[in-house]
């Protein structure tokens, strides 16, 4: 099966924003067994869209595109796909029913031009977008006469922006792929995530023990990212899932203190999980993260249960008001020190009866910096009232990814101590 995705939009073209569809959707139909063989960029120009339009029709046999089904004058995709296949446009009252409900369910004046977006192509399938006003639209091309051998392709059409793309994706094209495009082979995919481990190190760990699952069609991939480094098994064919999950096991075995979810899950979603499951509380005193870790724990849905308070200490007045940090601490041991990230998480813990609580104070750069503590340096502590532990990681990184690194290893102290793992 030949599948090309073709991402509309001139702000691409510009470097103005990052093209994020491409990742996620080859993400989402590999993980299901479709693998995409070619995608293409293109600004909102009448020519190139129908372009790309007509030379992956020649041989894909899907062609998701993106963007350009809104209500301005730039979302012209659905408008020239509608022309090219010779397609009139027609209103269709329940989507125009669906947007003025949008609007009126927002307390929102409903500008006439938004209804440009009820217009369909004739025989177009719908894809329903419960989170915005612009549907999704799948098309077929049967015959095909832009295919030697006028085989059938089909055409779907998918709203721009991230929000409303992907739930349209997973609640409409998913059924749709399955349906359409039914697998030959079954397929299987599990994606371990590790923490703690660089990608070799974990190739090291794993591999040999995989040897003979490899040799009999496994396929094991490696996505080093910022303080993390993901596993993918695949497999296709006859006892798809029994030979992933063997895999996935042997994984456990070799790693298993690394791991800290799958597939899409993340380090804050497993975290929350965790203080949940156990019935326990946590408080942060954030001073060179800025209230990062805060921001990654709160957009985790019910961290509220588990997140009491996230104080931003960023200056010494600050970590002595708050967090009844001494002033001799801070003149004796400076700032960035453990004695001082110590009295930090100790004091964030007292002063709000949290179960645990962690602390970070550190040296983000570029300046700041000295031949002692270098730019990079960083200390990181957790207590639960009994122990208090602190780690001194130097991340010489940017500012935001410095940040950010700081964080999964404010987490990951977090993972291990309440598994009772040392660090």
């Amino acid at each position: 099966m030949n599948i090309e995705i073709i991402n509309t939009g001139s702000e691409l073209m510009l470097g103005r924003v990052l093209n994020t569809h491409q990742q996620w959707l080859c993400r989402q139909l590999t993980d299901r067994g479709y693998l995409v063989q070619r995608q293409v960029a293109i600004a909102d120009e009448g020519r190139a869209i129908q372009n790309a339009v007509r030379e992956a029709a020649g041989h894909a046999d899907l062609i998701i595109c993106t963007g350009g089904l809104g209500p301005t004058s730039d979302d012209i995709t659905r408008d020239l796909i509608a022309e090219l296949l010779g397609k009139p446009l027609i209103e269709d009252p329940r989507i125009a029913a669906h947007i003025e409900s949008f609007f009126l369910k927002r307390k929102r004046p409903m500008p006439p031009s938004t209804l440009v977006q009820a217009r369909v192509p004739e025989g177009a399938l719908v894809l329903e977008n419960r989170y915005g006003t612009a549907p999704g639209l799948a098309m077929k091309l049967d015959p095909n006469p832009y295919r030697a051998d006028r085989k059938p392709t089909w055409i779907v059409m998918l709203p721009g922006p991230p929000r409303e793309l992907r739930p349209v994706f997973l609640e409409e094209v998913v059924p749709f792929l399955n349906r359409e495009f039914p697998l030959e082979t079954t397929f299987a995919c599990r994606t371990l995530r590790s923490v703690g481990l660089g990608e070799s190190r974990v190739e090291e760990q794993i591999a040999p023990a995989l040897a003979q699952l490899t040799k009999a069609g496994l396929q094991i991939g490696y996505c080093a990212r910022v303080g993390e480094v993901d596993v993918r098994l695949v497999f296709e064919g006859c006892g798809a899932e029994e030979t992933v999950n063997e895999a996935a096991d042997i994984v456990y075995q070799k790693i298993g203190a690394h791991i800290f979810a799958e597939n899409d899950d993340n380090l804050e979603n497993t975290i929350v999980k965790m203080l949940t499951e156990r019935k326990k509380t946590l408080a942060l005193a954030e001073s060179c993260t800025g209230g990062f870790i805060a921001h990654r724990l709160t957009n985790v849905s019910g961290a509220s249960a588990v997140l009491l308070a996230g104080l931003v200490t960023y200056s010494n007045e600050a970590k002595q008001q708050f967090l009844g940090v001494p002033a001799e601490t801070l003149t004796t041991h400076a700032a960035v020190s453990e004695a001082t990230a110590r009295a930090m998480v100790e004091g964030t813990r007292i002063r709000t009866g949290a179960d645990y609580a962690i602390a970070v104070t550190g040296i983000a750069g570029p300046t700041g910096g000295t031949p002692e503590k270098p730019v990079g340096t960083v200390f990181i502590a957790l207590t639960d009232g009994e122990r208090t532990k602190v780690i001194n990681p130097i991340n010489t990184f940017d500012r935001e990814t410095f940040k950010y690194i700081t964080s999964q290893q404010a987490l990951e102290l977090l993972r291990r101590r309440l598994l009772s793992l040392d660090l």
